[in-house]
């Protein structure tokens, strides 16, 4: 009998369970057997793992979080923890592993990859968005719904004392999650990776300065930005800072941090999970190695792993124009 084995490893992202859920189902289906171990790699490691059936994925699809756990593996970066790994799956006869993660989880399993024979096959698991091979990656969904609600929430007390607030979302070092939530919310500014350069942010906190104070002379009303982080050197504070001593603008500052990645995944989230899931158990019986299940478009596709990690995936070009054409039509109308 075929034998699965699965992890979750990484950051945890909304959907995990749902992926879950369809793999075991999945394996049933096809007479598989499936187990999963604990705490991402580190259950490889230390051989925590467990059987599952129907009976242990029943009612999963509406929790955040993962059952598996997860936790970062530093030993997967030691040329001594992929081999010890591979040897845990000899031990237990396992044919495939599949991981749900992001491009770290997936470069430990490139690593495992080298000392074992198994197939391997990864699901987009992260909330950052940035594996190339899948329009979304499994928790991205839900990520930007949950910034979008605690924005408007941000939005009212901003509005009751016409208040600057900036506001930090997740991503890593991609902007998919500050475009979405930033056009989302009608955040005036955003600021990410793709109109930004961390090297030299003096042009776009000149601009900054200029556009909150236009707003500031025409109207009474709340200036939301929405901030990337790892962009701004010294963080959301140290623009907080440098609006205050350049041109004495008070400022909010609320990062939103690990909120946008707990919560009951959206349906979104949830039929893509699923959608990965089967189709990951579906590579195994067509014999596919070393590649990660995404969907683009409608079509779900397997992609080398490799170029899941290293292939760019810029955020769509239509939403940076977009944020930049109503920037402009904005500061044009009030320079009038």
């Amino acid at each position: 009998m075929t034998k699965i084995a699965l992890l979750t490893s990484g950051g945890d992202a909304p959907g995990m369970n749902a992926a879950i859920r369809a793999i075991v189902h999945s394996c049933q289906h096809h007479q598989y057997e499936c187990i999963g171990f604990f705490h991402g790699y580190n259950g490889l490691l230390n051989d925590e793992w467990q059987a599952l059936t129907h009976a242990d994925v029943g009612n999963i699809l509406q929790f955040g979080g993962t059952i598996l756990k997860s936790a970062r593996c530093p030993a997967m970066c030691d040329p001594k923890g992929p081999k010890q790994a591979a040897n845990t799956l000899r031990k237990h006869q396992i044919d495939a592993l599949i991981v749900i993660g992001g491009d770290g989880s997936f470069r430990g399993l490139e690593a495992l990859k080298a000392h074992w024979e198994g197939q391997v096959i990864g699901l987009p698991g992260t909330i950052d968005n940035d594996l190339a091979g899948s329009d979304n990656t499994i928790g991205f969904a839900t990520a930007v719904t949950t910034a979008t609600h605690a924005i408007d929430k941000i939005r009212d007390t901003a509005n009751a004392f016409e208040r600057v607030f900036i506001v930090e979302v997740m991503g890593r070092h991609s902007g998919h999650i500050a475009f979405n939530v930033g056009l989302a919310t009608g955040a005036e500014a955003i600021l990410s990776f793709e109109n930004c350069d961390p090297s030299d942010t003096a042009p776009q906190l000149a601009r900054l300065i200029s556009q909150i104070q236009v707003q500031q002379q025409h109207n009474h009303d709340s200036f939301v930005i929405v901030l990337a982080e790892n962009l701004w050197p010294g963080g959301p504070q140290a623009l907080k800072a440098q609006l205050a001593e350049q041109a004495g603008i008070d400022s909010a500052v609320c990062v939103l941090g690990h909120i946008q990645r707990g919560g009951s995944p959206a349906p979104e989230d949830r039929l893509l999970a699923t959608e990965l899931g089967l189709e990951a158990v579906n590579a195994v019986s067509r014999n596919r190695d070393s590649v990660m299940i995404g969907k683009q478009g409608s079509t779900l596709q397997a992609v080398p792993l490799s170029g899941a990690i290293n292939d760019a995936k810029p955020v769509n070009g239509r939403w940076v124009a977009a944020h930049e054409d109503v920037l402009t039509e904005y500061l044009i109308k009030h320079s009038e």
